[in-house]
């Protein structure tokens, strides 16, 4: 498998066909996210849900990667800043080959590499271990710059939450980002509106987001990020731009618990277990809801 960078010579806007299909790999994201967590007995179902179609945009379509071969110097780098989000992310590595199918099915278990937040020392594929909020556009800016030094051609892409926006840290890499010109780094920050402690807005507010990252020299979007043919449309107009000088955020305006109906409004999905009935009602709807 490799993903579907070539279609940038088509044109930006994916077919129909291409967003069928991307919207069954988010589908594939959501369902074993829950085979997952029925595994492990707890785990983030929602903030999985609200980046599934970001999760399928990149990694079968925009981002530059290669089937087995996770150590390719010239593949592309994701990072998590949300890495609680990562149970989401290790079904789509095992379709790459970088895990095996036993690895996966024995998720969190004793012995096994595959945790509730990725281990880079552990995971091929993984490019970042994260789970302290914050860190990661810190070490995607060094990535980049790094790839700028060593000549190599590759984008960076960072996966924020909106709550990960009241970190200190973040705003220095933003600076760093800036300063330094660093045009393959591109930040998606999933604003879903929610965090552990409730809504993000009430616990500190983040906006304007798009003011801000523009404030800090970043080129800004807003896309709806469970549309995945603007989605799309946008981050391979973004990757296709060799003319650009500064960093990219794309604010992707996301649901959280996105595809199933009672963990739309209930913040308390963060992290929990679906009892069977609950569970058989979640796969119901992702699997003949259209998104």
């Amino acid at each position: 498998m490799t993903s579907n960078h070539n279609q940038l010579s088509t044109g930006f806007t994916p077919t129909s066909a291409q967003v069928a299909l991307l919207r069954e790999k988010a589908r594939f994201v959501r369902l074993e996210t829950i085979r997952l967590i029925e595994i492990a007995k707890v785990g983030h179902y929602s903030s999985v849900f609200s980046a599934a179609e970001i999760f399928a945009a990149l990694y079968y379509d925009v981002m530059r990667i290669r089937a087995n071969e996770p150590q390719w110097p010239d593949r592309d780098r994701f990072l998590m800043g949300k890495g609680h989000a990562a149970v989401g992310l290790y079904p789509v590595l095992a379709e790459y080959g970088y895990i095996d199918r036993e690895t996966l099915d024995g998720y969190t278990r004793l012995g096994n590499p595959l945790g509730d937040h990725p281990d880079m020392r552990k995971v091929a594929g993984i490019d970042f271990s994260s789970g302290s909020i914050g860190h990661a556009l810190s070490a995607g800016a060094g990535m980049a710059y790094g790839g700028r030094i060593a000549g190599r051609d590759f984008h960076t892409f960072v996966m924020l939450g909106d709550g990960e926006m009241q970190e200190g840290q973040v705003w220095e890499a933003a600076m760093f980002a800036a300063h330094y010109d660093l045009n393959r780094l591109v930040a998606i920050v999933d604003r879903n509106g929610f965090q552990l402690d409730g809504r993000v807005d009430d616990v500190m507010g983040v906006e304007s987001l798009v003011d801000k990252w523009r404030a800090f020299g970043w080129e800004t979007h807003e896309v709806d990020g469970h549309d995945l043919s603007a989605l799309t449309a946008l981050l391979r107009r973004i990757k296709a731009d060799t003319d650009r000088s500064r960093p990219v955020c794309v604010i992707a305006k996301t649901l959280k618990g996105k595809g199933v109906s009672y963990m739309e409004t209930e913040p308390g999905w963060h992290l929990g277990y679906l009892a069977p009935e609950d569970a058989a009602l979640a796969v119901q709807e992702i699997m003949t809801n259209e998104i």
